[in-house]
């Protein structure tokens, strides 16, 4: 396996300080966030199916909490089925954690050194901006993600990634409204670069968000 660069792909060269000073301050910002929620918030879909607001903030500080032994356990536990796990784990810690401890988890380990199996820093960004997105799109809180932070993720965006997150762009080119940042061949899809990353990290969104004839495509039914 090569190894992965933290250097950004959008011509401008970042190194690992860099991004981990932006998935700090991603950090403070979402428990902030999380601090302000009302109950019924909390409790509200998000864009991640199945999984309440509380899922998702409980899912972002899992690898904050557990050990590498206690996750592989966890995930032997699944028969090695990495969603069932995540989804078994996130359900659980949910119900255990107070609120005020899930949004903590986030602001407490702002510098934690975690990162996912694959994909280095900008993965690790990638995880907490778009699930911090599943909670504010969902919610419709109109939180705009530093265009420093969005064009490190938008920079990563391949065909591979987007076959990693089921995401069908085939055919389909992603334009943003407001940075000068496309991808892919044909039919153009417009909307805000934060939507945008969501599409190629395969959520659904709610209507309005995207124009363009296959938008369709990545919409809420």
């Amino acid at each position: 396996m090569g190894k992965t660069s933290d250097h950004t792909t959008d011509g401008t060269k970042g190194n690992r300080t860099d991004i981990r000073a932006l998935i700090a301050a991603e950090r403070r910002e979402l428990a902030d966030l999380l601090d302000g929620l009302r109950p019924d918030q909390w409790d509200a879909p998000s864009l991640c199916t199945g999984w309440r607001v509380r899922e998702v903030a409980a899912h972002m500080s899992m690898g904050f909490r557990h050990s590498l032994p206690t996750t592989l356990a966890e995930l032997a536990k699944a028969r090695g089925r990495l969603h069932r796990m995540t989804d078994r784990v996130a359900r659980r810690d949910a119900a255990a954690h107070s609120t005020t401890r899930l949004a903590a988890f986030l602001r407490d380990n702002a510098h934690h050194p975690w990162k996912p199996p694959v994909g280095g820093l900008a993965a690790a960004l990638g995880h907490d901006v778009v699930h911090g997105l599943d909670i504010t799109v969902a919610l419709g809180i109109d939180r705009q993600v530093p265009e420093d932070r969005l064009r490190v993720l938008l920079g990563e965006v391949r065909p591979r990634s987007l076959r990693f997150f089921g995401a069908d762009a085939d055919g389909v080119r992603l334009c943003a409204d407001d940075l000068d940042w496309s991808f892919g061949q044909g039919v153009p899809v417009y909307g805000a670069a934060q939507d945008l990353l969501l599409v190629a990290y395969g959520r659904k969104l709610p209507t309005g968000r995207l124009r363009g004839e296959p938008s369709h495509r990545f919409t809420v039914a």
